[in-house]
């Protein structure tokens, strides 16, 4: 019986959409996190009777056939890279992106890897650098005996030294054609693909490239009342799902019992 495998894809994909929602909801105060929605296609329908042929008789064209789906598959899981709110941080070194952007910070192996999330900080030689220690690209440099750092909505990097304002470099974004197609690697970073094409780099508050603000955070995007909403309707689908397997199974029962 169809019923049976078909339901089976039904529930396995209501799971998936669960996952996905609780990572969302675990994720709901990630400096810079994306909600993610998980896609769904159809399978392969069989054809029971095709449309649009002749009849048996060749008299007329059916109009309509019998072509009955096969279920239900994951087709993609989609990060939303939609605007997340700014949290007040009163850090110098915290910076938030007001549109499309991602900062560019060199993984331990030299490649260069994408974020969101503007937590940086300083090492012990001074440059600036993200939670995990990895550098943010193009290098900058903050001098121990800086009193104060200031970074323009265009991305310029002043030092305070002795009274006097020094400039420590220009910090650049990166864009991408389709964010969607960028790979997430955890730790907030994620990698260009051949899906994402390849990064445009450009200098903040550009045309088409976010501002920085600083002492700001990026929030979560994560609304929780629709993550909340959302849990709700997967878990209901799955349970119709279920339902539907305890049917077909008593249905089999039924069938089986009277062929004895």
């Amino acid at each position: 019986m169809k019923a049976l495998a078909i339901a089976a894809t039904g529930m396995n994909a209501q799971q998936t959409n669960v996952e996905v929602i609780a990572n969302n909801i675990a994720n709901i105060n990630t400096t810079g996190y994306k909600r993610a929605r998980a896609e769904f296609s159809d399978l392969l329908y069989q054809t029971e009777r095709a449309q649009g042929v002749p009849n048996r008789a060749n008299q007329a064209i059916v109009p309509e056939g019998a072509i009955i789906g096969l279920g239900v598959k994951t087709a993609a899981v989609r990060n939303l890279h939609l605007q997340g709110g700014l949290t007040s941080t009163g850090n110098s070194f915290d910076l938030a992106l007001v549109g499309r952007g991602w900062f560019q910070i060199e993984a331990a192996d030299g490649t260069t890897l994408y974020t969101r999330a503007g937590a940086f900080n300083t090492n012990a030689e001074g440059q600036l650098v993200t939670l995990d220690g990895y550098p943010v690209v193009p290098g900058i440099m903050v001098p121990a005996d800086a009193t104060e750092v200031i970074v323009s909505r265009s991305g310029q990097v002043y030092a305070t030294v002795d009274g006097e304002q020094q400039e420590q470099g220009q910090i650049t974004l990166a864009n991408f054609i389709n964010e969607a197609g960028l790979e997430p690697l955890g730790e907030n970073l994620f990698r260009e693909t051949a899906a994402s094409g390849p990064a445009n780099v450009g200098t903040p508050d550009e045309e088409g490239f976010a501002y920085i603000q600083q002492n700001y955070l990026e929030a979560s995007n994560v609304d929780p009342v629709k993550e909340i909403t959302d849990l709700i309707s997967a878990q209901r689908a799955y349970e119709m799902n279920s339902k539907i397997i305890q049917a077909a199974d008593e249905m089999a029962s039924v069938v089986s019992k009277n062929l004895r």
